[in-house]
């Protein structure tokens, strides 16, 4: 090694210690011909004293390094003069006094300063090697380092086996596009990027590997937003002959490690089970944030018969007429609830109505079509408090209960519960979902999901509505409000899959186009099985405290799905084209 030490591991304790040191020049300072340089790697910074008076040859040279420098230097380990210690880094008691300089290589003029906050993303992006030089990055990157280290030693002492799945796999129908790779060898044929290891991890508890586990690179190509990538990572896990609880308790204990691990953090198992409907009809979505005790209460029937004609109506039509209370913002300006009635239009609501309690008193402008009970039933439905400020939501459920649901999501201070997790597992969701443009019923999750066994009795009656009474035997765990892991007992009998394959659409012929391998390694004995998988950057996204999946990701993407780093996706010449048989339209 070019080096005895990091930059952050030197203590008063080394004082008088010749030591060699490697990094980057932070920052230099001359102070009357005595030069100061912060030299930072990985592990922290040193400041580095170069002393004219010892070697004026080695001073001429460090005259000329500037910032960013890669530089090695030789020297012995002194302590600050007293009132000149830093008490915000590791080292601060010490220096380094040098008695040799090597330039090991120059930086130009940084477009940026690695200490720079404020820097736009776009430019972080595209300088995203000296980005990652940035403390904060390297933080990142090595908590993902750790979490996946914790992974793979948990799962090896519960007998999970490691095994990579094809990455040039047969495209299947999966809930989002595929990226497609032309075969060069097989022209006119194409490749797809997998969107997840489904069928592999089947296949592989057919082989009788019982426990697989793979730290799986996945691909869909989807429109983007600050919790997606086109490429991402997942820990994907199956495990045969086991149910639902068999799952629950091994991820459970998972997450419990690497909580205690990663942030000395207790969290309490089992996890909570909160059934999909009622996480609809109490907090408008699949994945609430249970760190908030807000609820959302239903006044559809207390408000049957109000002479407030927007209400009656909707009510009248099978809608729906939904109420939030928000602790301690009945004080709000009109401007301040203008604000909140652009930001629920901007969920999909036409529009908004509230009422307000102040001291004891209660004020809206539309109060005077509500009899004092309806009033009193409001409140009490809403468990309101004086000073809180109630909101409305009238429209069909499907909006109603969405728009509320993102509206409560608005209104929890996140601030204020950021060190804090909250799990939840969301269970008992419907199996299939009706397509409204293309009139049609699909997968809730994907085709390969077991049913309820009480409900596959349904799959058989002629009346399409009975689709809606089957339970799947999938599950979610949602981390404070984001769905971090998905998964399901699969189904393990090729007439059931066929079944399932036919109810949403896909006939025989296209059910052995696509999944005639999986359909036929059924065939063969295949075990009660089932799994999950958990998106490991959305997960380090929260851990870190980040405000975007790329803050965790080493070489990320925009939400064009541009890398502003090496310009891809780029255009190929015309001979690449010609090699695999394409022409561009």
């Amino acid at each position: 090694m070019l080096r005895t030490h990091t930059c952050g591991s030197l203590r008063i304790s080394d004082k008088n210690l010749t030591v060699k040191l490697c990094g980057w020049v932070s920052s230099r300072r001359d102070h009357g011909g005595v030069i100061f340089v912060d030299l930072r790697d990985y592990d922290g910074i040193t400041q580095i004293v170069f002393n004219p008076s010892l070697d004026k040859k080695m001073h001429e040279l460090a005259e000329t390094i500037n910032k960013e420098d890669a530089i090695l230097v030789e020297g012995t380990v002194q302590n600050r003069p007293a009132g000149t210690e830093n008490k915000k880094i590791k080292t601060g008691e010490i220096e380094v006094q040098a008695v040799s300089l090597k330039i090991l290589g120059k930086s130009e003029p940084v477009p940026f300063e690695i200490d720079d906050s404020s820097i736009s993303e776009e430019v972080r992006l595209k300088y995203r090697f000296l980005d990652l030089r940035r403390p904060l990055m390297q933080k990142n990157m090595r908590m993902r380092h750790r979490l996946n280290k914790i992974i793979r030693d948990f799962l090896d002492e519960n007998n999970f086996v490691e095994v990579e799945t094809p990455i040039l796999t047969k495209s299947t129908p999966e809930g989002a596009r595929d990226f497609l790779v032309p075969a060069r060898l097989s022209e006119g044929s194409f490749y797809a990027l997998p969107q997840s290891p489904q069928l592999f991890k089947q296949l592989l508890m057919v082989s009788g590997l019982d426990r697989y586990f793979q730290i799986a690179r996945c691909f869909r190509d989807e429109d983007l937003r600050k919790d997606r990538q086109p490429e991402f990572t997942q820990l994907d896990l199956e495990m045969s002959f086991i149910d639902e609880n068999d799952i629950f308790q091994l991820m459970e204990k998972l997450f419990k490690k690497i909580l205690k691990d990663m942030k000395n953090i207790d969290i309490e198992i089992p996890f909570k089970r909160l059934p999909y409907k009622e996480a609809i009809l109490k907090y408008g979505t699949d994945k609430p944030d249970l760190r908030s005790s807000l609820e959302i209460s239903d006044l559809s029937g207390k408000l049957s018969e109000t002479s407030y004609k927007i209400f009656k109506d909707i009510i009248n039509n099978k809608g729906k007429v939904l109420a939030l209370a928000i602790p301690a913002r009945a004080s709000s300006s009109n401007q301040e609830i203008n604000n909140i009635i652009e930001t629920a239009k901007t969920f999909g609501a036409k529009g908004l109505t509230y009422l307000k309690l102040i001291d004891g008193a209660v004020s809206s402008p539309v109060k005077k079509f509500f009899t004092d009970k309806e009033v009193s039933d409001v409140i009490n439905e809403c468990r309101a408090k004086n000073g809180d400020l109630i909101v409305f939501i009238a429209d069909m459920p499907k909006i109603a209960f969405e728009v509320m649901g993102r509206l409560r999501d608005f209104f929890i201070d996140k601030e204020s519960l950021k060190d804090k997790y909250n799990f939840l597992w969301v269970v008992d969701f419907p199996l299939f979902k009706y397509n409204d443009e293309e009139k049609r019923w699909e997968s809730e999750h994907h085709p390969f999901t077991a049913p309820r066994e009480d409900d596959i009795k349904y799959l058989d009656m002629t009346d399409a509505k009975d689709l809606d009474k089957i339970h799947s035997r999938s599950y979610d765990l949602v981390i404070n409000g984001n769905e971090i892991a998905s998964g399901s007992i699969r189904i393990n009998d090729s007439s059931l899959q066929q079944k399932i394959f036919d109810t949403i659409g896909i006939n025989k012929e296209e059910q052995e186009k696509r999944f005639g391998f999986l359909l036929n390694a059924f065939k063969y004995g295949a075990p009660p099985h089932g799994g999950i998988a958990f998106g490991l950057d959305r997960f380090l996204t929260i851990l870190t405290g980040s405000d975007s999946i790329r803050e965790v990701i080493a070489f990320p993407k925009t939400q064009k799905g541009v890398c502003l780093l090496t310009g891809a996706p780029s255009t190929v010449d015309a001979k690449q084209l010609k090699e695999i048989g394409i022409k561009l339209l």
